[in-house]
């Protein structure tokens, strides 16, 4: 089983001073990070795309065993009809991502708010996900933030195709803890700058045991589950992201959850 826990991004100007050292070059802003978390969101892969080389070069900055996770271009999933969207997905996937190589993590595909849960137009979208590409075998994650899809018919198609529904602890958006996947995607969306880590020292012990309980194939208590039944337990890859919410204390809450879950 492995635990990887990280932030969103590495570039954010509040985090100079408070995360980065004063003064810390910003062309080294990723060789920081990726000391001190074990995996990163990048979430400027929604809006635009790279060059191959940008893969490489991130792929080389950070030490073996971290993994870099992708949030996949709007244009696939901001659209009326998801079946539509394979050329947008090929593009995707084509740009180069595979130069990340073994710290390619899965990639995200995150859905409006809005979206609501059309069974045949989301079971041609997730077929349209490749397992593969240029040889690199593909995760996927999607993200899905309306209520229609706390339904027992999408968590048996997510578990049919092999994609991880991801779990993400907001205020704001319904959650769906179910496991479909062969790892588990989990965002913190909910961190208040009241607490110098984003959440209190309880709840990160919380997160903790949770990711603990999913790396060895368990199901945690007191998440909102669809189904009653969990799947065969498995260990499982379990990636854990502080994202959003008060992302200035993003960073100290990876690192102390890091902390506990390696205690």
């Amino acid at each position: 089983m492995t635990i990887r826990i990280g932030i969103g991004g590495w570039t954010y100007e509040p985090w100079r001073g408070t995360f980065y050292p004063e003064k810390w070059p910003q062309k080294r802003e990723l060789d920081y990070a990726a000391g001190k978390v074990t995996a990163i969101e990048i979430n400027g892969t929604y809006y635009s795309s790279f060059k191959p080389a940008s893969f490489a070069n991130w792929a080389s900055a950070v030490p073996d065993g971290f993994v870099f996770t992708l949030k996949a271009s709007r244009y696939c999933t901001n659209r009326k009809v998801l079946a539509e969207a394979g050329e947008s997905v090929e593009r995707f996937v084509g740009q180069g991502v595979v130069e990340l190589g073994d710290k390619l993590g899965p990639i995200l595909w995150q859905f409006m708010a809005t979206k609501k849960f059309d069974a045949d137009d989301m079971a041609a979208f997730l077929a349209l996900l490749p397992k593969s590409h240029a040889g690199v075998a593909l995760r996927h994650a999607v993200q899905v933030r309306h209520e229609s899809f706390a339904v027992p018919a999408f968590v048996a198609m997510a578990r049919a195709a092999g994609v991880a529904i991801v779990y993400a602890d907001s205020a704001d958006y319904p959650a769906i803890a179910d496991v479909t996947g062969d790892f588990v995607y989990a965002r913190l969306e909910a961190a208040e700058e009241a607490h110098p880590a984003g959440y209190a020292p309880a709840a990160l012990d919380r997160w903790a045991a949770a990711a603990q309980t999913w790396a060895a194939g368990g199901r945690p208590e007191g998440l909102p589950y669809v189904e009653n039944t969990a799947p065969a337990p498995q260990a499982r890859d379990t990636f854990v992201f502080f994202i959003n919410g008060a992302k200035v204390r993003a960073p100290q809450g990876a690192m102390e959850l890091i902390e506990r879950v390696s205690a």
